[in-house]
């Protein structure tokens, strides 16, 4: 009779283990859902799409923050283009001028990407125009062409050729014979970090 118990026992064991772990993971499931209904998608999942809302914040002349529809701030780090980092020759200018076009107006982003750093990549766009377009004519980024395959290619030519007249006509951060482009800027900040430890 005591074996019998004890199989019962652990028959109820099981099944209690059983029901605790499909709990577990039906929790964590929604929780995943609900995560990625408030979050914008990845590229992979979902396809281009369209965020509107109101510039609320310049970082630097390539990274903005918009307050959207449901009063949630959106950074955004526009495709295409890399523009000098704040602490680097043009850096101040660059968000100057992407500050003058669109801070404090609302602007669409259209995207199809999140970062590593968990912001949209997507092209501004005001009243029709390209604003990341926009930033690489005034001579205040450069065409970003490590991503350039991320872009259609009617807009990688646009950048390419935008880059190409600013540079000729030496506006904005061309007026440098030579600059330093910001990935490689980094890229140096970076090594030079880690030769002081």
């Amino acid at each position: 009779m005591l074996p019998a118990v004890n199989s019962i026992e652990q028959r109820r064991r099981r099944i209690s283990l059983a029901l605790a772990v499909l709990l577990l993971v039906g929790g964590c499931d929604r929780r995943t859902q609900t995560n990625q209904q408030s979050r914008p998608q990845s590229r992979e999942a979902s396809g281009l799409q369209t965020l509107t809302g109101r510039v609320i914040a310049i970082a630097d002349g390539d990274t903005i923050t918009i307050l959207d529809s449901a009063n949630t701030q959106q950074r955004i780090r526009l495709e295409g283009i890399d523009a000098p980092e704040s602490h680097q020759a043009f850096g101040e200018q660059s968000r100057l001028s992407l500050s003058e076009m669109i801070f404090g107006k609302d602007v669409s982003v259209s995207y199809q990407k999140v970062d590593q750093y968990g912001r949209l990549v997507g092209k501004i766009i005001l009243e029709g125009k390209d604003i990341n377009l926009e930033q690489v004519k005034a001579g205040m980024a450069w065409h970003y062409k490590f991503y350039e395959d991320e872009q259609t290619p009617e807009d990688r030519e646009l950048y390419d050729r935008a880059e190409a007249e600013a540079r000729a006509a030496r506006r904005g951060l061309w007026q440098d014979p030579n600059p330093t482009e910001p990935y490689q800027f980094r890229k140096e900040e970076k090594r030079e970090r880690q030769l002081s430890r």
